[in-house]
């Protein structure tokens, strides 16, 4: 076993003997019960049958609330549920998910995510046009904790195909959220499970960068899967004020660095690191001021502390100076506005 194979779980063929669907879309859930119905009405809406489709909701032990409740009301006996028998955490529940699926095209879609119609169809085709590839995936909308939708992930081909240059695209600004994403299981089989070195986050863009390394990648055109951001409860919310999201994503980095020199020339692949590296605190730093937006001055500050440990280039120089006037700013209007018992006594008396 090398040093990688200790945080992967190993991810087992599935017997020969066994039938095989084409599809596994695996749903790992955890206290998202309210959530889960949007994710399992999409996913219902394009049920391609039960000899095609496999669908499964995956339980990381939830005490809040039921989700084999929404199953058995939503799913009607067409969706299988499996409860952890003890909390595992998300990795491992990841990881659940691949081991149990028994199809050839395997989508985790998490428990708060959803799909929109024609995700599976144009999925399904851009692998049968392209069996050389690991993966595909699509353009994605963000929603609010309410559905509203946010914004839309850039383009990143004119067409539907291959995607240019695709490890590097993937690697240093990674295009990909988990619930537009679709990878084979002989894929799974081959790189292993998720990393469980992570504590919130990045777990999934170190996969596609194991993907990317072997494999080519399909792109989508058409924004069909929708991923949810600023949910009360969800882990990557309760994990950015403490800074272990931030700590997460320069670990995420320092994982790639780990093995990247066995598929680049040493120089390559600290060039490819500097720029991920580079990248990772400018998100960091936006992250920071999208915070002083929100009135969080010690949330963000903890952002700025951990990005600055990824380096000081020119970029990420400016865009802490950005965040840094937009701070002072935001300190010179509390400092000059009124208590609102005072702007209201104001109002009433103009």
């Amino acid at each position: 076993m090398n040093n990688q194979e200790a945080y992967r779980a190993t991810i087992l063929p599935v017997p020969e003997q066994r039938q095989r669907p084409l599809w596994s879309v695996m749903i790992p859930t955890y206290n998202c019960a309210n959530y889960l119905r949007e994710t399992l009405a999409s996913v219902l809406a394009q049920d391609l049958g039960t000899e095609v489709m496999q669908i499964e909701v995956v339980d990381d032990f939830s005490t809040k609330d039921d989700p084999e409740a929404v199953v058995q009301e939503l799913g009607d006996g067409r969706v299988s549920f499996y409860r952890q028998p003890q909390n595992v955490g998300y990795i491992k529940n990841f990881n659940t998910c691949l081991q149990r699926a028994r199809a050839h095209l395997v989508h985790i879609l998490h428990g708060d995510d959803c799909v929109l119609d024609g995700f599976y169809t144009k999925i399904q085709l851009l692998f049968e046009n392209y069996p050389e590839i690991g993966g595909a995936f699509c353009r994605h909308i963000y929603i609010d904790e309410h559905g509203n939708r946010q914004i839309i992930s850039r383009l990143e081909e004119l067409e539907s195909g291959i995607l240019s240059n695709h490890f590097e695209r993937i690697f240093i600004n990674n295009p990909i959220q988990a619930s537009s994403m679709v990878v084979r299981r002989q894929v799974y089989e081959r790189v292993g499970g998720f990393d469980n070195r992570f504590t919130c986050c990045c777990e999934d863009w170190e996969m596609w960068v194991r993907v990317a390394l072997h494999y080519p990648v399909a792109y989508e055109v058409e924004p069909l899967a929708m991923y949810r951001i600023a949910r009360q409860g969800s882990l990557t919310k309760n994990s950015v004020r403490s800074g272990r999201y931030a700590q997460d994503v320069r670990k995420a980095t320092q994982v790639a660095q780990s093995y990247l020199s066995n598929y680049f020339p040493v120089e390559v692949a600290n060039e490819l690191l500097n720029k991920s590296r580079e990248a990772g605190a400018l998100g960091i730093l936006e992250l920071a001021r999208q915070l002083v937006d929100a009135g969080d001055i010690k949330a963000s500050m903890v952002q700025i502390r951990e990005a600055l440990k990824s380096g000081y280039s020119p970029k990420i120089i400016m865009r802490l100076i950005r965040v840094i006037l937009k701070m002072a700013l935001y300190q010179v209007k509390q400092t000059f506005t009124p208590p609102k018992s005072l702007q209201e006594i104001s109002s009433v008396t103009k």
